[in-house]
């Protein structure tokens, strides 16, 4: 049986929604042990999406394969029990607004002196300290403040809109897991962990491979494809106009529409012109993309969103899984995309309700018998969501 890479790794995962989930998701997929806790209410995510048996698409998504404990951190002792959780963890995940932790009791002071070991990851819209830190910051917020937003609709000609994928909560995740791997690589060194600052504007710009216009003060010039009309319905090929046009003039003899002399702005005009009705003289799609390939122009077709695992490639590759529904059924989530050639990856359960593990969880990190859990939950300082039955 192949090993998990992060076997035996304990990470609590404080976090809501998306950038902290997520990293916490893909850590579990890695073979982490991952113990999301959260409040009596839920997380906010858990009413986004198709709702069955409890459970949302969206927190499915984030949160398949971790284990649950439901703390009331405005009770009498809860704190305690989450710091308690936080001084047996390697990692510990939270995004709360800058200061939140330490008036929860649980700041990196407390813990570090608990754990020195604890590697924390703390995301954040704009850094733990500064001008802007206190700021409520969801990602589209990052968006209109990194110049995305700005950048897309001058280009599309179109009045701002947010795109619809949540890219700064996701950019600061993944920067945050390369991240604390760094640090529990150099706690190996060290013996030592640390916090991670983690501000999803920074992430956000770091991966905008369109920052050197704004840092040079150049004109930006669009790489990304184009979309054109064709047979059976829009097509996009990768690259620039000037590109498409010398690769179809070279192959396939497009002979250049442009008169002598004519200004560069009618010159691209005509060129795209007379490149748009080569794309729509096809008479079948097929016969498009042969005509495509053979000029070495990569094409992609413009799939829906559901259509994107249906793909020749997503079926070969497994990127529609299937986990428990919680219900007696099944319910499809999108697997991680992590492929190794001697280690085991992936989706390894379904997704938790409300303290389902509180007893377990407590059992296995603490040591502390079922009678302890008890009282802490009839005290309300833990919490079992009334869909898991009596105990």
């Amino acid at each position: 049986m192949l090993a998990s890479p992060l076997e035996g790794l304990r990470v609590l995962d404080l976090s809501r929604v998306v950038s902290g989930p997520f990293a916490g998701r893909m850590l579990a997929d890695l073979g982490a042990d991952v113990v999301k806790v959260e409040p009596p209410e839920g997380d906010l995510s858990r009413v986004w999406g198709e709702r069955r048996h409890g459970l949302s698409g969206f927190y499915t998504q984030q949160n398949v394969g971790k284990r649950n404990v439901c703390v009331d951190l405005r009770a009498t002792d809860g704190d305690r029990v989450v710091r308690s959780l936080a001084g047996v963890a390697d990692v510990m995940i939270e995004n709360f607004r800058p200061g939140v932790l330490d008036r929860l009791g649980l700041g990196w002071d407390l813990l570090r002196v608990d754990n020195p070991r604890l590697v924390l990851l703390s995301i954040s819209g704009f850094g733990q300290e500064g001008p802007e830190s206190q700021r409520r910051a969801y990602a589209p917020v990052v968006h209109a403040e990194s110049g995305l937003i700005a950048r897309q609709a001058h280009f599309d000609r179109a009045w701002p809109s947010d795109p619809m994928l949540s890219i700064a909560d996701t950019n600061a995740s993944l920067h945050g897991l390369v991240a604390l791997l760094a640090a529990l690589h150099l706690r190996q060194r060290t013996g030592t962990g640390q916090r991670i600052d983690m501000a999803m504007v920074d992430a956000m710009l770091a991966t905008d491979d369109y920052a050197h216009h704004a840092l040079d003060g150049s004109p930006v010039v669009r790489l990304g494809g184009e979309v054109w009309e064709a047979p059976g319905g829009p097509i996009l090929v990768a690259g620039t106009l000037k590109n498409t046009w010398n690769q179809l003039a070279t192959v396939h003899g497009l002979a250049d529409p442009t008169p002598p002399g004519a200004r560069l702005d009618a010159k691209i005009a005509a060129r795209r012109a007379a490149a748009a009705a080569w794309f729509a003289g096809f008479a079948t799609r097929d016969a498009l993309k042969r005509a495509l390939e053979a000029a070495d122009l990569a094409w992609a077709d413009i799939r829906p969103s559901e259509g994107a695992f249906d793909s020749p490639t997503a079926r070969a590759r497994d990127l529609a899984v299937e986990v428990d529904d919680r219900g007696g059924g099944i319910r499809r989530v999108v697997q991680s995309p992590y492929r190794f050639s001697d280690a085991a990856s992936g989706v390894r359960g379904p997704a938790p309700h409300r303290g389902e593990h509180n007893a377990q969880v407590l059992a296995d990190w603490l040591g502390w018998d079922a009678r302890r859990v008890a009282r802490l939950e009839a005290d309300a300082v833990l919490v079992r969501d009334p869909a898991l039955g009596p105990r």
